[in-house]
Protein backbone atom coordinates (compact mmCIF):
# COMPACT_ATOMS: atom_id res chain seq x y z
CA UNK A 1 0.00 0.00 0.00
CA UNK A 2 1.13 3.51 -1.08
CA UNK A 3 2.13 5.80 1.68
CA UNK A 4 -1.16 7.20 3.72
CA UNK A 5 -1.85 10.85 3.77
CA UNK A 6 -1.74 13.38 5.93
CA UNK A 7 1.50 11.49 7.11
CA UNK A 8 0.32 8.11 8.21
CA UNK A 9 2.42 5.37 6.37
CA UNK A 10 3.62 1.72 7.36
CA UNK A 11 6.46 3.72 9.41
CA UNK A 12 5.10 4.73 12.50
CA UNK A 13 7.21 7.57 12.69
CA UNK A 14 5.84 8.93 9.96
CA UNK A 15 2.92 10.21 12.39
CA UNK A 16 2.09 13.74 13.58
CA UNK A 17 4.35 13.96 16.91
CA UNK A 18 1.01 14.89 19.09
CA UNK A 19 -0.51 11.67 17.80
CA UNK A 20 2.57 9.60 18.83
CA UNK A 21 2.40 11.30 22.41
CA UNK A 22 -0.80 10.43 22.63
CA UNK A 23 -0.76 6.87 21.63
CA UNK A 24 2.63 6.84 24.00
CA UNK A 25 1.07 8.08 27.29
CA UNK A 26 -2.37 5.30 26.20
CA UNK A 27 0.30 2.34 26.63
CA UNK A 28 -0.68 0.27 29.86
CA UNK A 29 1.17 0.79 32.63
CA UNK A 30 0.57 -2.45 34.58
CA UNK A 31 3.72 -4.66 34.08
CA UNK A 32 3.24 -7.77 32.49
CA UNK A 33 2.17 -10.31 35.05
CA UNK A 34 4.40 -13.57 35.84
CA UNK A 35 3.56 -16.73 35.23
CA UNK A 36 0.36 -17.81 33.65
CA UNK A 37 -2.53 -16.00 33.43
CA UNK A 38 -5.97 -17.90 34.66
CA UNK A 39 -6.89 -18.89 30.40
CA UNK A 40 -2.87 -19.22 30.11
CA UNK A 41 -0.75 -17.26 27.45
CA UNK A 42 -2.50 -16.75 24.13
CA UNK A 43 -0.31 -18.43 21.55
CA UNK A 44 0.12 -18.00 17.94
CA UNK A 45 2.99 -20.87 16.13
CA UNK A 46 4.48 -21.28 18.89
CA UNK A 47 4.91 -17.82 20.39
CA UNK A 48 3.51 -16.00 23.15
CA UNK A 49 1.09 -13.43 22.98
CA UNK A 50 1.34 -11.91 26.47
CA UNK A 51 -1.72 -10.01 28.26
CA UNK A 52 0.62 -7.08 27.97
CA UNK A 53 0.57 -6.74 24.70
CA UNK A 54 -2.95 -7.44 24.01
CA UNK A 55 -3.66 -4.26 26.39
CA UNK A 56 -1.21 -2.31 24.44
CA UNK A 57 -2.35 -3.23 21.10
CA UNK A 58 -6.45 -2.16 22.19
CA UNK A 59 -5.08 0.98 23.69
CA UNK A 60 -3.74 2.04 20.57
CA UNK A 61 -6.11 0.84 18.22
CA UNK A 62 -8.79 3.09 20.68
CA UNK A 63 -6.53 5.82 20.36
CA UNK A 64 -6.22 6.34 16.39
CA UNK A 65 -10.13 5.59 16.10
CA UNK A 66 -10.88 8.27 18.74
CA UNK A 67 -8.12 10.25 16.26
CA UNK A 68 -11.00 9.49 13.06
CA UNK A 69 -7.84 7.49 11.76
CA UNK A 70 -9.72 4.67 8.99
CA UNK A 71 -9.19 1.22 10.84
CA UNK A 72 -7.17 -0.18 7.60
CA UNK A 73 -4.76 2.89 8.65
CA UNK A 74 -5.01 1.93 12.18
CA UNK A 75 -3.51 -1.58 11.76
CA UNK A 76 -1.13 -0.86 9.46
CA UNK A 77 0.31 1.44 11.76
CA UNK A 78 0.18 -0.66 14.78
CA UNK A 79 1.30 -3.99 12.36
CA UNK A 80 4.46 -1.43 11.95
CA UNK A 81 5.04 -0.91 15.43
CA UNK A 82 4.44 -4.32 16.86
CA UNK A 83 7.59 -6.40 17.69
CA UNK A 84 8.22 -9.22 15.04
CA UNK A 85 6.09 -12.28 15.83
CA UNK A 86 2.90 -13.84 16.36
CA UNK A 87 1.08 -10.48 17.40
CA UNK A 88 2.55 -8.98 14.23
CA UNK A 89 1.28 -11.76 11.64
CA UNK A 90 -1.90 -12.08 12.88
CA UNK A 91 -2.40 -7.81 12.65
CA UNK A 92 -1.10 -8.14 9.28
CA UNK A 93 -3.53 -11.20 8.72
CA UNK A 94 -6.63 -9.18 9.78
CA UNK A 95 -5.37 -5.96 7.98
CA UNK A 96 -5.77 -8.20 4.61
CA UNK A 97 -8.95 -9.02 5.30
CA UNK A 98 -10.06 -5.91 6.56
CA UNK A 99 -8.82 -4.70 3.50
CA UNK A 100 -11.26 -6.99 1.62
CA UNK A 101 -14.45 -5.74 3.03
CA UNK A 102 -14.20 -8.36 6.08
CA UNK A 103 -15.73 -6.21 9.23
CA UNK A 104 -13.19 -5.76 11.87
CA UNK A 105 -15.16 -8.54 14.93
CA UNK A 106 -15.31 -10.99 11.86
CA UNK A 107 -11.83 -10.90 11.39
CA UNK A 108 -10.55 -10.88 14.57
CA UNK A 109 -12.65 -14.25 15.30
CA UNK A 110 -10.58 -15.73 12.62
CA UNK A 111 -7.58 -15.77 15.49
CA UNK A 112 -9.17 -17.32 17.99
CA UNK A 113 -5.37 -18.38 19.29
CA UNK A 114 -5.35 -14.19 19.83
CA UNK A 115 -9.16 -13.00 20.16
CA UNK A 116 -10.81 -14.65 22.47
CA UNK A 117 -14.92 -14.24 22.43
CA UNK A 118 -15.05 -11.81 24.87
CA UNK A 119 -13.18 -9.75 22.71
CA UNK A 120 -14.86 -10.25 19.41
CA UNK A 121 -17.95 -10.23 20.85
CA UNK A 122 -17.20 -6.57 22.31
CA UNK A 123 -15.66 -5.25 19.10
CA UNK A 124 -18.45 -6.44 17.29
CA UNK A 125 -21.27 -4.37 19.62
CA UNK A 126 -18.39 -2.00 19.14
CA UNK A 127 -19.06 -1.77 15.16
CA UNK A 128 -23.13 -2.34 15.64
CA UNK A 129 -22.84 0.88 17.73
CA UNK A 130 -21.25 2.90 15.59
CA UNK A 131 -18.75 3.44 19.04
CA UNK A 132 -16.50 1.41 18.32
CA UNK A 133 -13.19 3.49 20.46
CA UNK A 134 -15.31 3.53 23.15
CA UNK A 135 -15.59 -0.07 23.32
CA UNK A 136 -11.87 -0.72 22.42
CA UNK A 137 -11.30 1.60 25.26
CA UNK A 138 -14.00 0.03 27.59
CA UNK A 139 -11.90 -3.22 26.34
CA UNK A 140 -8.59 -2.36 27.25
CA UNK A 141 -9.12 -1.15 30.74
CA UNK A 142 -11.04 -4.34 31.64
CA UNK A 143 -8.00 -6.20 30.51
CA UNK A 144 -5.86 -4.06 31.92
CA UNK A 145 -8.00 -4.31 35.92
CA UNK A 146 -8.48 -8.28 34.85
CA UNK A 147 -4.59 -8.65 34.81
CA UNK A 148 -4.05 -6.84 37.67
CA UNK A 149 -6.20 -8.94 40.02
CA UNK A 150 -5.00 -12.07 38.48
CA UNK A 151 -1.64 -11.29 39.32
CA UNK A 152 -2.31 -10.32 42.64
CA UNK A 153 -3.97 -13.56 43.60
CA UNK A 154 -1.46 -15.58 42.11
CA UNK A 155 1.36 -14.01 43.98
CA UNK A 156 -0.30 -14.45 47.10
CA UNK A 157 -0.92 -18.56 46.32
CA UNK A 158 2.32 -18.71 45.05
CA UNK A 159 4.38 -17.04 47.77
CA UNK A 160 3.82 -19.59 50.04
CA UNK A 161 4.55 -22.14 47.87
CA UNK A 162 7.47 -20.93 46.73
CA UNK A 163 9.07 -20.49 50.16
CA UNK A 164 8.44 -23.78 51.57
CA UNK A 165 9.29 -25.62 48.07
CA UNK A 166 12.92 -23.68 48.59
CA UNK A 167 13.00 -24.21 52.33
CA UNK A 168 12.35 -28.00 51.77
CA UNK A 169 14.85 -28.00 48.68
CA UNK A 170 17.97 -26.83 51.02
CA UNK A 171 16.82 -28.81 54.52
CA UNK A 172 16.63 -32.08 52.07
CA UNK A 173 20.24 -30.96 51.19
CA UNK A 174 21.30 -30.19 54.85
CA UNK A 175 20.10 -33.71 55.63
CA UNK A 176 21.72 -35.19 52.52
CA UNK A 177 25.31 -33.78 52.49
CA UNK A 178 25.89 -32.20 55.69
CA UNK A 179 23.99 -34.22 58.47
CA UNK A 180 26.26 -37.21 57.35
CA UNK A 181 29.58 -35.73 57.91
CA UNK A 182 28.45 -35.31 61.37
CA UNK A 183 27.73 -38.64 62.37
CA UNK A 184 31.41 -39.74 61.46
CA UNK A 185 32.76 -37.32 63.62
CA UNK A 186 30.32 -38.16 66.65
CA UNK A 187 30.42 -42.24 66.21
CA UNK A 188 34.23 -41.56 66.14
CA UNK A 189 34.25 -39.74 69.65
CA UNK A 190 31.03 -41.34 71.15
CA UNK A 191 31.99 -44.42 70.63
CA UNK A 192 27.93 -45.81 69.34
CA UNK A 193 25.06 -44.00 67.64
CA UNK A 194 23.51 -45.13 71.34
CA UNK A 195 25.93 -42.63 73.19
CA UNK A 196 24.38 -39.46 71.37
CA UNK A 197 21.61 -36.97 72.81
CA UNK A 198 18.63 -38.26 71.42
CA UNK A 199 17.72 -35.32 69.61
CA UNK A 200 20.93 -35.86 67.80
CA UNK A 201 20.43 -39.25 67.03
CA UNK A 202 16.95 -38.12 65.77
CA UNK A 203 18.21 -35.61 63.41
CA UNK A 204 21.37 -38.44 61.61
CA UNK A 205 18.57 -40.68 61.44
CA UNK A 206 16.29 -37.84 59.22
CA UNK A 207 19.53 -37.54 57.40
CA UNK A 208 20.46 -40.88 56.43
CA UNK A 209 16.64 -42.03 55.54
CA UNK A 210 16.60 -39.06 53.36
CA UNK A 211 20.01 -40.31 51.97
CA UNK A 212 18.96 -42.77 51.14
CA UNK A 213 14.91 -42.29 49.77
CA UNK A 214 15.27 -39.00 48.52
CA UNK A 215 14.42 -39.80 45.04
CA UNK A 216 11.80 -41.59 46.39
CA UNK A 217 10.05 -38.65 47.64
CA UNK A 218 10.84 -36.54 44.55
CA UNK A 219 9.30 -39.61 41.98
CA UNK A 220 5.91 -39.06 44.78
CA UNK A 221 5.51 -35.38 44.26
CA UNK A 222 5.99 -36.12 40.44
CA UNK A 223 3.14 -38.56 39.97
CA UNK A 224 1.21 -36.92 42.63
CA UNK A 225 0.82 -34.00 39.72
CA UNK A 226 0.96 -36.17 36.87
CA UNK A 227 -2.37 -37.94 38.95
CA UNK A 228 -4.16 -34.48 39.95
CA UNK A 229 -3.50 -33.47 36.29
CA UNK A 230 -5.22 -36.40 34.32
CA UNK A 231 -7.93 -36.86 37.22
CA UNK A 232 -9.24 -33.37 36.23
CA UNK A 233 -9.22 -33.95 32.56
CA UNK A 234 -10.79 -37.11 32.74
CA UNK A 235 -12.99 -36.84 35.92
CA UNK A 236 -15.38 -34.06 35.93
CA UNK A 237 -16.54 -34.85 40.35
CA UNK A 238 -12.51 -34.30 40.66
CA UNK A 239 -12.37 -30.65 39.42
CA UNK A 240 -15.53 -29.96 40.97
CA UNK A 241 -14.58 -31.20 44.38
CA UNK A 242 -11.05 -29.66 44.09
CA UNK A 243 -12.54 -26.26 43.34
CA UNK A 244 -14.93 -26.39 46.98
CA UNK A 245 -11.99 -27.95 48.45
CA UNK A 246 -10.08 -24.83 48.02
CA UNK A 247 -12.82 -22.04 48.36
CA UNK A 248 -13.06 -23.88 52.25
CA UNK A 249 -9.52 -23.11 52.65
CA UNK A 250 -8.82 -20.36 55.09
CA UNK A 251 -7.66 -17.57 54.36
CA UNK A 252 -6.72 -18.53 50.74
CA UNK A 253 -10.72 -19.74 50.25
CA UNK A 254 -11.92 -16.01 51.04
CA UNK A 255 -9.19 -14.48 48.50
CA UNK A 256 -10.28 -16.71 45.30
CA UNK A 257 -14.05 -16.16 46.42
CA UNK A 258 -13.39 -12.25 46.40
CA UNK A 259 -11.08 -12.90 43.11
CA UNK A 260 -13.91 -15.31 40.99
CA UNK A 261 -16.82 -12.21 42.50
CA UNK A 262 -14.65 -9.24 41.00
CA UNK A 263 -13.89 -11.36 37.85
CA UNK A 264 -17.48 -12.40 36.94
CA UNK A 265 -19.05 -9.07 37.64
CA UNK A 266 -16.39 -6.69 35.78
CA UNK A 267 -16.59 -9.15 32.59
CA UNK A 268 -20.29 -9.42 33.02
CA UNK A 269 -20.84 -5.63 33.28
CA UNK A 270 -18.58 -4.76 30.97
CA UNK A 271 -20.38 -6.91 27.60
CA UNK A 272 -23.51 -6.22 28.74
CA UNK A 273 -22.64 -2.11 28.89
CA UNK A 274 -21.29 -2.81 25.64
CA UNK A 275 -24.22 -3.84 24.31
CA UNK A 276 -23.70 -7.32 24.43
CA UNK A 277 -27.33 -9.76 25.02
CA UNK A 278 -27.53 -11.34 28.41
CA UNK A 279 -27.55 -14.95 27.41
CA UNK A 280 -24.10 -14.29 25.40
CA UNK A 281 -22.32 -12.35 27.89
CA UNK A 282 -22.86 -14.78 30.27
CA UNK A 283 -21.89 -17.73 28.06
CA UNK A 284 -18.66 -15.88 27.16
CA UNK A 285 -18.13 -15.52 31.34
CA UNK A 286 -18.81 -18.84 31.88
CA UNK A 287 -15.95 -19.38 28.89
CA UNK A 288 -13.73 -17.24 30.54
CA UNK A 289 -13.64 -18.63 34.10
CA UNK A 290 -12.22 -22.04 35.52
CA UNK A 291 -14.02 -22.20 38.88
CA UNK A 292 -16.92 -25.35 38.34
CA UNK A 293 -18.84 -23.79 41.44
CA UNK A 294 -18.99 -20.46 40.10
CA UNK A 295 -19.73 -22.21 35.98
CA UNK A 296 -22.55 -23.73 37.90
CA UNK A 297 -23.78 -20.48 39.36
CA UNK A 298 -23.27 -18.86 35.56
CA UNK A 299 -25.33 -21.73 34.55
CA UNK A 300 -28.42 -21.38 36.82
CA UNK A 301 -28.23 -17.89 36.06
CA UNK A 302 -28.17 -18.19 32.31
CA UNK A 303 -31.34 -20.63 32.68
CA UNK A 304 -32.78 -18.11 34.79
CA UNK A 305 -32.88 -15.46 32.14
CA UNK A 306 -33.82 -17.70 29.81
CA UNK A 307 -37.05 -18.62 31.32
CA UNK A 308 -37.75 -14.66 32.12
CA UNK A 309 -36.79 -14.68 35.47
CA UNK A 310 -34.32 -12.89 37.38
CA UNK A 311 -30.91 -12.68 37.97
CA UNK A 312 -30.33 -11.91 41.83
CA UNK A 313 -32.11 -15.06 43.45
CA UNK A 314 -29.67 -17.70 41.68
CA UNK A 315 -26.76 -15.55 42.33
CA UNK A 316 -28.10 -15.67 46.09
CA UNK A 317 -28.70 -19.78 45.81
CA UNK A 318 -24.86 -20.39 44.71
CA UNK A 319 -23.45 -20.05 47.89
CA UNK A 320 -20.83 -17.77 45.83
CA UNK A 321 -22.01 -14.47 45.83
CA UNK A 322 -22.93 -12.48 49.25
CA UNK A 323 -26.34 -10.56 50.69
CA UNK A 324 -24.22 -7.01 49.46
CA UNK A 325 -23.68 -7.96 45.35
CA UNK A 326 -27.01 -9.91 45.38
CA UNK A 327 -29.42 -6.77 46.84
CA UNK A 328 -26.95 -5.08 44.42
CA UNK A 329 -27.79 -6.92 41.25
CA UNK A 330 -31.28 -6.89 42.52
CA UNK A 331 -31.23 -3.48 42.24
CA UNK A 332 -29.65 -3.09 39.42
CA UNK A 333 -32.03 -5.26 37.81
CA UNK A 334 -35.25 -3.15 39.20
CA UNK A 335 -33.77 0.21 38.02
CA UNK A 336 -32.08 -0.70 34.90
CA UNK A 337 -28.62 -0.04 35.74
CA UNK A 338 -27.59 -3.59 35.66
CA UNK A 339 -23.89 -2.56 34.15
CA UNK A 340 -23.28 0.17 36.60
CA UNK A 341 -24.20 -1.74 39.64
CA UNK A 342 -21.55 -4.82 38.35
CA UNK A 343 -18.74 -2.12 37.74
CA UNK A 344 -19.55 -0.84 41.34
CA UNK A 345 -19.02 -4.32 42.76
CA UNK A 346 -16.13 -5.37 40.48
CA UNK A 347 -14.53 -2.25 42.08
CA UNK A 348 -15.27 -3.02 45.58
CA UNK A 349 -14.42 -6.29 45.51
CA UNK A 350 -10.72 -5.51 43.20
CA UNK A 351 -9.91 -3.52 46.35
CA UNK A 352 -11.30 -6.32 48.79
CA UNK A 353 -8.54 -8.55 46.87
CA UNK A 354 -5.82 -6.15 47.11
CA UNK A 355 -6.58 -6.02 51.31
CA UNK A 356 -7.03 -9.83 51.60
CA UNK A 357 -3.44 -10.39 49.50
CA UNK A 358 -1.81 -7.40 52.20
CA UNK A 359 -3.71 -9.29 54.85
CA UNK A 360 -2.68 -12.44 53.95
CA UNK A 361 1.23 -11.69 53.68
CA UNK A 362 1.36 -10.08 56.92
CA UNK A 363 -0.09 -13.62 58.54
CA UNK A 364 1.89 -15.51 56.31
CA UNK A 365 5.19 -14.23 56.17
CA UNK A 366 5.29 -14.45 60.08
CA UNK A 367 4.17 -17.59 60.50
CA UNK A 368 6.61 -18.72 57.74
CA UNK A 369 9.46 -17.36 59.55
CA UNK A 370 8.84 -18.64 62.94
CA UNK A 371 8.42 -22.12 61.23
CA UNK A 372 11.97 -22.26 59.50
CA UNK A 373 13.24 -20.80 62.41
CA UNK A 374 11.77 -23.76 64.91
CA UNK A 375 13.20 -26.42 62.02
CA UNK A 376 16.58 -24.71 61.86
CA UNK A 377 16.93 -23.84 65.30
CA UNK A 378 16.27 -28.07 66.23
CA UNK A 379 19.00 -29.01 63.69
CA UNK A 380 21.39 -26.70 64.79
CA UNK A 381 20.52 -27.68 68.33
CA UNK A 382 20.94 -31.05 67.59
CA UNK A 383 24.50 -30.69 65.93
CA UNK A 384 26.13 -28.50 67.87
CA UNK A 385 25.49 -29.71 71.49
CA UNK A 386 27.35 -32.79 70.80
CA UNK A 387 30.06 -30.28 69.60
CA UNK A 388 30.08 -28.37 73.25
CA UNK A 389 30.53 -31.44 75.32
CA UNK A 390 33.26 -32.98 72.79
CA UNK A 391 35.22 -29.64 72.78
CA UNK A 392 34.38 -29.71 77.37
CA UNK A 393 36.01 -32.91 77.21
CA UNK A 394 38.89 -32.06 75.09
CA UNK A 395 39.85 -28.99 77.46
CA UNK A 396 39.67 -30.94 80.89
Amino acid sequence: MQALSGGLGHNPDQMPKKLQRKIAVARPKTAAPAGRSEAGPRRLGGRRVTPRLMSEFTTQLAVLLDAGIPVTKCLRVLEGQMPAGAMRRTIGAILEDVESGTSLSESMAKHPAVFDRLYTNMVRAGEAGGVQEEILDRLATFMEKSEAIKSRVRGALAYPVAVLSVAALVLMGVFIFVIPQFKDIFEKQFGSADAMPPLTRFVIGLGEHFESTWYVYVLSVVLIYAVHVLLLSKVDGYRSGRDRALLGVPIFGALMRKSLVARFARTFGTLIQSGVPHLEALEIVNGSVSNSKLNDAVERIHGSIREGAGIAVPMGESGIFDDVVVNMVDVGEQTGELDRMLAKIADRYEIEVDRTVDATFKIIEPILLVFLAVVVGIIVFALFTPLLKLMESVRR
